[in-house]
């Protein structure tokens, strides 16, 4: 369901002039009709289709809409009936009948198959290979995450998952994709999101879709491989959030799951939930972030990880602690150090080895500065910085927390000298968000910027960064 329905009378698909456009797919002539109709904005259809602003504004002005899947995207936020979606060559909405009083209603779609997924995932790689510009017109909306969060409960058990393709399928394949996973990680902690992402899109695209689509492969198999397929793609999903392409990680996080369900992999589906919630906490949507730090909690507790039952909660509190319950926080940060106390490290997956101490640190630091405990923050900021140097990205978040701190403590010379160490790390970095915590930084210290350190540490993020518009 979408945040800002556009509350399209069902009848009024029926009329003449919407019929000949959706028949032609002539989304500007509907979105004008919508207008027409409704009354509603550029900014409003677009909220509600999961579109930008500008993007619909071209769409209007003639740009012509081809992709199948932005087209689905449109007739789920216009809450089209099937009369209209096969008017526009869309299948109609498969629906089932509900089982009890707990499961979905009739109206709403069934699970999709993996070999849905399958196809879903590679046109979106192959469309963010040939960067294609509808992609990034996509915008984030945190009821995007509200479907996929509710199938990964909901879903029936997956099929199995077996294929007769041309080319065999086996170990050495798996064990090739998540090799390139681990040593694509490795870059995208040393120089951030924007570094290579343009390879692991390539990666997918050339690689990993022919092993899913044209691949021979036992049901045990078929597993092992969505599960390193998974891997992969939220991996480009979190490289696309370190960017700030947040419509597009949205899509890769979303589809990693999918696979995660298909594949049975609890562990991962669980951290891809928890990625979500960072996500949906960092762009200001707490109760998203909190509803999805909790799923990401309850599906590690089934998959028996304390770790990630330990990265749910700090994910949780962070939510929390941005939506300034502090009681409710401090609870979740406890449990965090709890779960974390309970972990046997040496049995848990590859990719969660960067949750360690100086990570938990970090994250309890954050928490106390959204909620003005400045001496919590400091301590646990400075805590932090006792990493593995090869976290570069994550040392210069862990700087501009500790800087941040400092200039809420109303102390503009530390705050310098600790930013000037985030700063020069930051100029190592493809990473937005990086870039940001410097910006905000930057922000809170413009009351001092009379004092010769504040000035000469802002002229330094101007040269490096470029002005601010």
């Amino acid at each position: 369901m979408r945040l800002d329905p556009l509350r399209i009378p069902e009848d009024a698909w029926s009329h003449g002039e919407v019929l000949t456009a959706l028949a032609a797919r002539d989304i500007g002539g509907l979105f004008r009709w919508i207008t027409s109709l409704t009354g509603a904005s550029q900014g409003r259809i677009g909220a509600a289709v999961g579109l930008e602003q500008g993007y619909v504004s071209r769409i209007m002005a003639g740009r012509k809409v081809t992709s199948i899947d932005v087209l689905e995207r449109i007739a789920d936020g216009c809450r089209m009936p099937d009369q209209a979606r096969t008017t526009m060559g869309l299948a109609p909405r498969q629906t089932a009948p509900p089982t009890g009083p707990d499961r979905r209603t009739a109206s709403e779609p069934v699970h999709r198959t993996w070999q849905e997924d399958v196809r879903s995932a590679a046109e979106l790689w192959r469309g963010d290979v040939n960067r294609r510009e509808v992609l990034r017109q996509v915008a984030f909306s945190s009821a995007g995450y509200t479907l996929p969060a509710l199938r990964w409960f909901t879903a029936p058990d997956p099929a199995p998952i077996i294929q007769s393709g041309r080319n065999t399928v086996g170990q050495p394949e798996i064990d090739t994709i998540r090799a390139m996973t681990a040593t694509y990680r490795q870059l995208d902690n040393q120089y951030g999101g924007g570094h290579a992402r343009d390879t692991v899109v390539r990666c997918l695209h050339q690689e990993v879709t022919p092993l899913l689509t044209d691949g021979r492969y036992d049901h045990g198999t078929g597993q092992r491989l969505l599960s390193a397929a998974a891997e992969l793609a939220q991996l480009a999903g979190w490289q696309a959030y370190d960017t700030a392409e947040h419509g597009i990680a949205q899509r890769y996080l979303t589809l990693a799951l999918d696979f995660a369900h298909a594949a049975g992999d609890d562990g991962l589906g669980a951290e891809i939930l928890a990625a979500m919630s960072h996500q949906a906490t960092y762009l200001g949507h707490t109760t998203t972030g909190l509803d999805l730090a909790r799923a990401a909690g309850q599906t590690a507790r089934r998959a028996g990880v304390p770790v990630l039952t330990a990265e749910a909660h700090v994910m949780e509190a962070h939510a929390l602690a941005r939506a300034n319950d502090e009681r409710a926080c401090a609870a979740a940060l406890h449990q965090a150090e709890q779960a974390l106390d309970r972990a046997d490290r040496s049995t848990e997956p590859q990719w969660l080895s960067y949750f360690d101490e100086a990570y938990l640190s970090a994250k309890f630091g954050h928490c106390f500065h959204a909620l003005g405990c400045n001496t919590h923050a400091e301590r646990f900021a400075v805590r932090s910085l006792r990493m593995d140097n090869r976290y570069v990205r994550g040392r210069a978040f862990n700087l501009a927390l500790l800087a941040s701190v400092h200039a809420q403590q109303g102390e503009p010379d530390r705050a310098c000298a600790v930013g000037a160490e985030a700063l020069t790390l930051t100029t190592q970095l493809r990473s937005a968000r990086a870039v940001r915590y410097l910006r905000d930084l930057q922000t809170q210290l413009a009351p001092h910027r009379r004092l010769p350190a504040v000035r000469h540490f802002t002229g330094r993020i101007d040269a490096t960064l470029g002005r601010r518009r």
